[in-house]
């Protein structure tokens, strides 16, 4: 079973790193970690091509410089594995992530949820658990009113990608609209009850950041639009 991190990339030079050598580690010697990069004029670039020269899991793509749903969506399309993990640019996986969700993978769940700790940009832990304080759940209607998928949190099978894809025009984020195809179609969702990342909130994240109540109803409206054209 082949992994495939979709790693989406912007002005990620602090900490992208960091990030790539914690991944590396759980992975075996034919997986791969594709690095889309949406600002490739910057110093994220020389780092992760740095890195690729010595480790060839390791591949560097350009983004199409039009957001964060986009360079996510240019980073699965170039994945070949048949578990996709998305991973943002400034997170630590923690040991036996990889080891968990393939696990549930194995056992027939197409998308898998795991639970995160929240820290500040150095590291110290300022929620145990992202799941307790947001009251993360597998409900359809319930994430469409208040989303619990954080794309840093979640993998799922290549058959699930490719149902999720491509991206509806104007979509808010990729993680909610891939959860939301597999409630929609009951696809086998599991949520691991344990903290498998280092969910870094620092202040310049690309995603995570807060929204006003006109943006979030503008939000759920797209999505609803959208899941009625899928059947």
């Amino acid at each position: 079973m082949k992994i495939s991190v979709a790693l989406a990339a912007y002005k990620g030079e602090q900490y992208i790193a960091e990030q790539l050598e914690s991944i590396l580690k759980q992975l075996g010697e034919n997986d791969e970690i594709i690095v889309s990069d949406d600002y490739p004029a910057g110093k994220t670039r020389d780092i992760v091509l740095n890195m690729a020269s010595s480790d060839k899991r390791i591949r560097y793509i350009e983004g199409k410089g039009k957001g964060v749903v986009s360079n996510f969506e240019n980073a699965m399309k170039n994945c070949t594995g048949d578990v996709i993990f998305l991973s943002d640019q400034d997170d630590i996986w923690l040991p036996g992530k990889v080891e968990s969700v393939i696990t549930e993978i194995i056992g027939g769940a197409q998308l898998v949820l795991h639970d995160a700790s929240v820290t500040d940009a150095c590291l110290n832990i300022t929620d145990e658990s992202y799941f307790s304080s947001h009251g993360s759940n597998a409900s359809f209607f319930g994430n469409l009113l208040r989303n619990s998928f954080v794309g840093c949190c979640m993998a799922f099978t290549r058959e699930m990608m490719l149902e999720a894809l491509p991206f509806p025009e104007g979509l808010p984020m990729h993680d909610w609209w891939i959860a939301l195809i597999a409630l929609k179609k009951k696809r086998k969702t599991v949520l691991l009850q344990k903290p498998l990342i280092l969910w870094r909130r620092h202040g310049s994240n690309v995603t995570g950041g807060k929204t006003s109540f006109a943006q979030k109803i503008t939000w759920r409206l797209k999505m609803i639009s959208s899941l009625a054209r899928i059947k």
